[in-house]
C-alpha cells in the first residue's frame, strides 16, 4: 500500500492528544485523565462505557480527525484496543498518516526506535500466539480421534436448534470484531466516496491501496457497520445515475478524493495499472487527459476545489 503521509516539519510543535476510556459517567476525574495531563496532553477525549463494549464512537471520531504530526497518548494499551490484532491495525493506520502513538505505562512510543522495536516484538508475540493456538487445536483433534471421539460439536451433528443458534451468534460476533479492528483502514475511504461514487469505484480505489474487497463483501460489511451504529446510514444511499461515458471521470474523481496528495502523473499511473484505456484511443494516460477529467468532475460537483 503506498504511503502518502507527509512528515511534519521539525520546527512544528507536536500536538499531544490524550484518549481515556472510563467505565461510568461519574468517573470524570478518572486517574487516567490526571496522568494524561501530567504527560503534557493539551486535549483529552474521554470514552464512557465498558471495556467489553465494541462501540467506541469517541475513539472512532478521534482516529479520523488526527493529522500528521499529532501524537495519540493513552495510559495503557488496553485503553485503546480490545486485542493485540486491533492495536496493531490502529497503529499501522496512524503511522501511514504520519501520526505517532504513545502508551505511558508500556514501552510503546512510535516516535522512538525503542518504541518501534517494542511494537515489532508485540506483533511477533501475537503471531506466535496464533500459531500456538492452531497447533494446540490440531493436537487436541488428533488426541480425540485416538480415543475414538468424533471431533466437532455434537449439537451441530445432531442439528440441535440451540447449538446452531449459538454457533451462528459466535460467528457473527467474530465477523463484527474483525470489521471493527480493521475499520480504520477502509471505512474513512468509504465515507469519503459514498454515495456520490458507485460501490465498484470504491472497491477499485480500496484495492489499489492493498485491500482485497469485492463489491458484495464491502456492501455487506458497510451494512453491518451501519446496523451497529458504527457508520452513517447515508453511505448506503443510492449513488446518482450518470451516463456510461462518465465512468472515467467518476473513477478519476474517486482516486483524487481518496488521496488528494496524488499528482496528475500519479493518477495517470494508477489508471494505467488498473487497465483503463484513455477515451481517445491512446495507449497510456497523460497528465493532460487526467486534468481534463478532473476539470469535468469539478463542474459536476464530484470534487471540491
Amino acid at each position: 500500500m503506498p504511503q502518502t503521509a507527509t512528515v511534519s516539519s521539525p520546527s512544528a510543535p507536536q500536538r499531544l492528544i490524550g484518549y481515556a476510556r472510563v467505565s461510568t459517567d461519574d468517573q470524570l476525574k478518572d486517574a487516567q485523565v490526571d496522568e494524561l495531563r501530567a504527560a503534557g496532553c493539551d486535549r483529552i477525549h474521554q470514552e464512557h462505557g465498558s471495556g467489553l463494549s465494541r462501540a467506541s464512537p469517541v475513539l472512532t471520531k478521534l482516529l479520523k480527525d488526527l493529522t500528521s504530526g499529532d501524537v495519540l497518548v493513552v495510559v495503557r494499551l488496553d485503553r485503546l484496543a480490545r486485542s493485540v490484532n486491533h492495536l496493531l491495525h490502529v497503529i499501522e493506520d496512524l503511522e501511514k498518516r504520519g501520526v505517532h502513538f504513545r502508551s505511558l505505562r508500556d514501552p510503546v512510543d512510535t516516535s522512538t526506535p525503542q518504541g518501534i522495536f517494542s511494537l515489532q516484538v508485540l506483533g511477533a508475540v501475537a503471531q506466535l500466539e496464533r500459531s500456538l493456538i492452531v497447533e494446540r487445536t490440531k493436537a487436541g483433534i488428533k488426541a480425540a480421534k485416538a480415543r475414538g471421539k468424533v471431533p466437532g460439536n455434537p449439537g451441530l451433528r445432531e442439528r440441535r436448534p440451540e447449538a446452531i443458534k449459538a454457533v451462528s451468534k459466535a460467528r457473527q460476533k467474530l465477523y463484527l470484531d474483525e470489521l471493527i479492528s480493521s475499520a480504520q483502514t477502509w471505512l474513512p475511504t468509504v465515507r469519503q466516496l459514498r454515495p456520490q461514487h458507485s460501490w465498484d469505484n470504491v472497491v477499485r480505489v480500496l484495492n489499489r491501496r492493498g485491500h482485497d474487497w469485492t463489491v458484495e463483501r464491502l456492501r455487506r460489511a458497510v451494512h453491518r457497520m451501519v446496523r451497529e451504529k458504527l457508520a452513517e446510514p447515508e453511505v448506503l444511499a443510492r449513488s446518482p445515475r450518470r451516463a456510461p461515458e462518465d465512468h472515467l471521470m467518476k473513477l478519476v474523481a474517486a482516486i483524487t478524493i481518496a488521496d488528494p496528495s496524488l499528482s496528475l502523473r500519479d493518477i495517470a499511473a494508477q489508471l494505467d495499472q488498473m487497465g483503463e484505456r484513455p477515451a481517445h484511443g491512446s495507449r497510456k494516460w497523460q497528465p493532460s487527459s487526467v486534468r481534463a477529467l478532473l476539470d469535468e468532475a469539478h463542474r459536476f460537483g464530484l470534487v471540491r476545489s
